[in-house]
């Protein structure tokens, strides 16, 4: 019995030096995948992201939602189109994604927090000018509604922060004639972690983080700098669906992030093992 409570004294005595690196610090984390469907998974995460609220850290989410806009849309026998993997976005579809983003992923993300114990409050990149934005166009291709991420203010969040709260942000941006866009939630996480000058960027994902080889999990990449990173993947050993992440990872670093974390949000406390322990669980992405 006496092990059992020794190996949980030692995890604590880990921690406690982390605790201290990141008392105060900001941490923006995306949520999206598995970790917000599974409710399981999304229990134990949100719950550890409200005692990193405790414990004296700043925890920023930034939400997905693809998933439950798709099902939406084929709740109404829409259909559904994407260039280049971006959803073509009309107008009738852009008022869909916004109530499902802004309205009942948002609250739901909300509610869970705060029956954890949190005191969040969600919102989306209109509220308060947070994302201004310009139209998107891939290669040219106009597919509507979908926008990029032109300024953003980071007062909106900070005051938050500094109020007590724990802000929840819906990727929806806004133009200059007040027009509605949907984001990416990967680039508009990034953006807002270098707006409001994060120590830390989580991305949580359905993946262990950046394998060497897509089929041996054991092939986990533990840290990389950009520059590594930008390596493998002209030498095609990062591929697919890794790529836009790691995109995301450069610009937060680039707008002055001093490291971003690929997390597997499947996995029970990832997050606070990522930050928390010497070891880590998935990749961190350095300067």
């Amino acid at each position: 019995m006496f092990d059992k409570f020794n190996q949980k004294a030692e995890v604590i005595a880990e921690i406690l030096p982390h605790l201290q690196r990141y008392r105060d610090a900001t941490i923006v984390i995306k949520y999206g995948g598995s970790a917000m469907i599974d409710p399981n998974v999304r229990f134990t995460l949100l719950r550890d992201v409200v005692l990193m609220k405790y414990v004296g850290l700043n925890p920023i989410i930034v939400h997905g939602g693809g998933p439950e806009i798709n099902s939406f849309i084929e709740r109404l026998n829409m259909e559904t189109v994407k260039v280049e993997g971006y959803r073509v976005t009309d107008k009738e579809t852009m008022d869909i994604v916004e109530m499902v983003l802004s309205g009942s992923t948002n609250k739901s993300i909300v509610r869970d927090l705060n029956l954890n114990g949190g005191n969040a409050i969600g919102i989306s990149g209109k509220d308060g000018n947070l994302l201004k934005v310009e139209k998107f166009m891939p290669n040219g291709v106009d597919i509507g509604f979908v926008g990029k991420v032109r300024k953003v203010n980071p007062k909106v969040v900070s005051n938050l922060c500094e109020d007590g709260y724990l802000p929840v942000i819906a990727p929806i941006g806004i133009d200059d004639e007040g027009r509605s866009y949907n984001l990416n939630a990967d680039t508009a996480a990034a953006a807002i972690a270098g707006a409001v000058s994060a120590d830390k960027f989580v991305m949580l994902t359905d993946v262990p983080g950046v394998l060497r080889n897509m089929s041996e999990q054991e092939s986990l990449i533990s840290s990389l700098t950009v520059k590594e990173a930008k390596d493998l993947m002209t030498e095609g050993i990062i591929t697919g669906g890794m790529i836009p992440k790691l995109d995301a990872c450069f610009d937060a670093i680039e707008r002055g992030v001093s490291g971003c974390h690929i997390v597997d949000g499947r996995h029970p406390h990832a997050l606070l093992l990522e930050l928390f322990t010497d070891a880590g669980t998935g990749t961190l992405v350095l300067p």
